[in-house]
């Protein structure tokens, strides 16, 4: 089942598939990524918008202590049926945890800022709020990494910023915006670009193995995260919460941590069955119909400017994508940058717990 950390590139199997059972397949697979991903956004902002219970760090933790207990299960079922699941043996390793650690500062703050962001904005500006993280990647990957960038790709960054700048001055004038959500949007984003960053570092620590980073990186969150709920106040509102016995409530917390362990496991199968550039095409694509769906759910009614800016995000983040793609071609063995479409990867992995 667990098909994120493989790396098995053949969608059709040993034997092959005939044309429309693969492009079944892939529907399928294209399809359970967008309902994961949408229903998970969604799902998020239900929870991290309810007005009696004010404690966005508290649900981030509880959503990383249900992804530990999902890798804990797969991890029987796997020895229980290994033909038909697979997922990695994992123990617990104080000296693997201590490596991860810088990785898990970094990942926590990554969804913090995420929530906080989805908290502040609602679904219908999420994207563009958090839009900047490619931006980030490439400032970033010059910073740290001394890495440079062809103009091509500056100028698709050029298309987000502009993109970012005139959905907030078109949220602005409808005077829902939200200055707390489009900072900590900024903060995310950044955190995003540096948790790829780190990711790449740490990866030889969990063998080059997606669901051991996770597991290991949710464990470390759940550790960090009991100090910041107690500072934060967010555990004594759920002491004082009037519907804390309430199987609902619990069963809706619960949800969105499985749909946050679900979300890396469906952008693997995509990726899988697919590629990275389609399914980067695919996210992209995807994001722009959960805006509108947020749109109309809310029966909001839009300017064409501040849709402009949506696209002007989603096209630009897509171009960069396919720019580099392009660049990779051209140069396999030059040390690039880390590959957008990757990150995706990874960051659909990690936002997973917290979107």
């Amino acid at each position: 089942m667990a098909l994120a950390g493989s790396e098995s590139t053949d969608p059709d199997g040993p034997h092959g598939d005939t044309f429309v059972l693969r492009a079944v397949k892939i529907g399928a697979v294209v399809a359970a990524y967008w309902f994961v991903s949408i229903t998970m956004v969604f799902l998020n902002n239900y929870l991290l918008d309810n007005r009696d219970l004010d404690a966005p760090l508290l649900i981030t933790f509880y959503q990383c202590l249900v992804t530990v207990a999902l890798c804990w299960l797969m991890q029987l079922l796997s020895r229980l049926c290994p033909g038909l699941i697979d997922f990695p043996a994992v123990r617990f390793d104080p000296k693997t945890s201590r490596e991860v650690l810088p990785l898990s500062v970094v990942f926590i703050a990554m969804i913090t800022f995420n929530n906080l962001c989805l908290k502040h904005v609602g679904v219908a500006f999420y994207t563009v709020g958090r839009s900047l993280s490619t931006v980030f990647n490439v400032l970033l990957s010059y910073v740290i990494l001394k890495q440079t960038t062809s103009l091509q790709a500056i100028v698709c960054c050029g298309i987000i910023l502009g993109g970012f700048w005139l959905g907030v001055d078109q949220e602005g004038l409808t005077g829902s915006l939200s200055w707390t959500g489009v900072f900590f949007g900024v903060l995310a984003s950044a955190c995003v670009s540096l948790n790829a960053i780190f990711t790449k570092k740490v990866m030889p620590a969990v063998d080059g193995n997606i669901w051991k980073l996770s597991y290991y990186n949710n464990i470390n969150a759940c550790v960090l995260f009991l100090p910041l709920i107690i500072i934060s106040g967010d555990l004594g509102r759920l002491a004082a919460f009037t519907h804390l016995g309430n199987l609902r409530f619990w069963g809706m917390m619960t949800l969105g941590g499985v749909f946050g362990f679900a979300i890396g496991y469906v952008t693997g199968l995509q990726i899988k069955f697919t590629s990275p550039l389609t399914h980067n095409v695919s996210g992209t694509a995807k994001a722009c119909a959960q805006t509108v769906i947020a749109v109309v759910y809310n029966s909001s009614s839009k300017s064409l400017l501040w849709w402009t800016s949506n696209m002007m995000v989603l096209g630009g983040s897509s171009a960069y994508t396919w720019v580099k793609s392009l660049e990779m071609k051209k140069s396999p063995h030059r040390d690039a940058p880390p590959d957008p479409a990757k990150e995706k990867l990874l960051e659909a992995e990690k936002d997973g717990v917290g979107v």
